[in-house]
């Protein structure tokens, strides 16, 4: 942050989460809760998008995509209902910020779907959460009824005369559900598989009607740049990125768990946080964003974490899940456990995805057996050349970012697994030889 008033890790997503009952509506309202609201009421709907948009707020479900510019791409005239989806399907390996935000505070969640759906013209939003979290679907539900209770959903919030109804729809644990049109097919009551775009959603979404799909942090964000205003929002982060954001830091680090800080920080700065490495046993590798985004080592330590920073360096930042390992870990190891999610996961639509992540698994799974031949590696880079922009969408892009990275990385260990096999056989030769 640039603002001489605050530190660059005062807490702004995140500084209810402490809060004795920080989920319900009584704390959430002692501490600023709503006031963006009668704000943003007082508002004309197109002042709202040009704000977000002024503010740089970009999406933080992992694409990046510029909210305000999203939200302009709605129709202005309501032809046809509008609907702001909440995409709450937190299934990217390693990604945790979304179910605690949920869990701790709800309404500013619930705000940030008033506010977005008054600047969008929507009079129904659905929040699609990830079947498995019971907890915070539990939580959203308890949320949503204390709102409708004292005015702040249902029709003419606030005596504002706009109108808006929340759904809490609890999905099935499919991870292809994270990707926004398999995530309405879903809604529909279809097997949830992504859509051919165009049309994109903003034409026709749910309903075949104007949607926007956006994610729980993004829109919990809302609330924020409507009480600060734009030029608070852009004194945290970089100019590119800015704002703050939750960091996930999982693995080998002595304190795990969520950290707010402003985008363009280190995972220097972030281990710092974390109490440092486990046991102080160096760091080896480590993902930026999930499971999906290319691997970084030791020698990433200084990346600025924002789109830029990630992009630059070779990967992407995704959702700044942060998974650490340090040097006990074997990479064609946790690569062949990361594949093997994708293919349980692949939705079967496409070919390359649905065979390629097959043959992917196969490969790894014998190489970590020790049964590899040095052309394997070949034939996985040729694989995943063939997934790679080949794809229906965006899961089998993410599937070979982490095998790519890792032997682009650390080739000499997926060889090692091979010179093993090779030295087995020629052994085994020997002795019959002898025979």
């Amino acid at each position: 942050m640039t603002d001489a008033n605050t530190s660059p890790l005062t807490p702004v997503l995140t500084k209810r989460w402490l809060s004795p009952n920080a989920w319900t509506l009584r704390t959430y309202e002692q501490l600023e809760g709503y006031t963006a609201l009668r704000k943003a009421l007082g508002a004309a709907p197109d002042q709202l998008v040009e704000l977000v948009k002024a503010a740089g707020l970009r999406g933080r479900g992992g694409a990046g995509f510029p909210t305000g510019v999203k939200w302009g791409f709605m129709p202005k005239d309501p032809v046809k209902p509008h609907y702001l989806v909440i995409n709450a399907d937190e299934g990217e390996p390693g990604t945790c910020k979304d179910i605690p935000l949920m869990m701790a505070d709800p309404h500013s969640l619930i705000e940030g779907c008033v506010i977005a759906s008054y600047a969008m013209r929507a009079n129904h939003c659905m929040i699609y959460v990830r079947g498995e979290a019971l907890h915070p679907i539990r939580r959203l539900n308890h949320a949503v009824r204390e709102a409708y209770q004292a005015g702040y959903l249902g029709e003419d919030i606030l005596g504002s005369g706009f109108d808006l109804d929340i759904v809490v729809h609890a999905g099935a644990g499919a991870y292809i559900c994270g990707e926004e049109t398999a995530l309405l097919d879903s809604l529909e009551g279809k097997r949830g598989q992504p859509r051919l775009k165009p049309p994109f959603p903003a034409a026709a979404g749910l309903y075949a009607c104007p949607t926007t799909v956006n994610n729980v942090e993004t829109i919990a964000s809302v609330p924020y740049i409507v009480n600060g205003g734009s030029d608070w929002f852009r004194s945290m982060g970089r100019e590119k990125s800015p704002g703050p954001k939750i960091f996930s830091l999982s693995g080998h680090v002595e304190r795990p768990g969520q950290y707010e800080a402003p985008l363009g920080t280190t995972l220097r700065e972030l281990l710092d946080l974390a109490g440092g490495m486990k046991d102080g046993i160096p760091l080896k590798f480590w993902t930026p964003g999930g499971s999906s985004t290319p691997l970084f080592t030791a020698d990433h330590l200084d990346t600025p974490l924002d789109f830029e920073g990630a992009a630059e360096a070779g990967s992407m930042l995704g959702t700044t899940a942060l998974m650490i390992f340090n040097e006990t870990v074997s990479v064609p190891w946790a690569v062949m456990k990361w594949t093997q999610f994708y293919e349980h996961e692949s939705c079967g639509k496409c070919t390359p995805c649905r065979e390629g992540t097959y043959w992917l698994a196969q490969v790894l799974e014998r190489m970590v057996d020790g049964r590899g031949t040095e052309e394997d590696i070949d034939t996985l880079l040729d694989v995943c050349d063939n997934i790679f922009g080949r794809s229906f969408c965006a899961l089998g892009d993410g599937a070979v970012s982490p095998i790519t990275s890792g032997i682009q990385y650390f080739r000499e260990e997926f060889l090692a697994l091979c010179r093993k096999e090779q030295h087995d056989d020629t052994a085994s030769a020997l002795v019959g030889a002898a025979r």
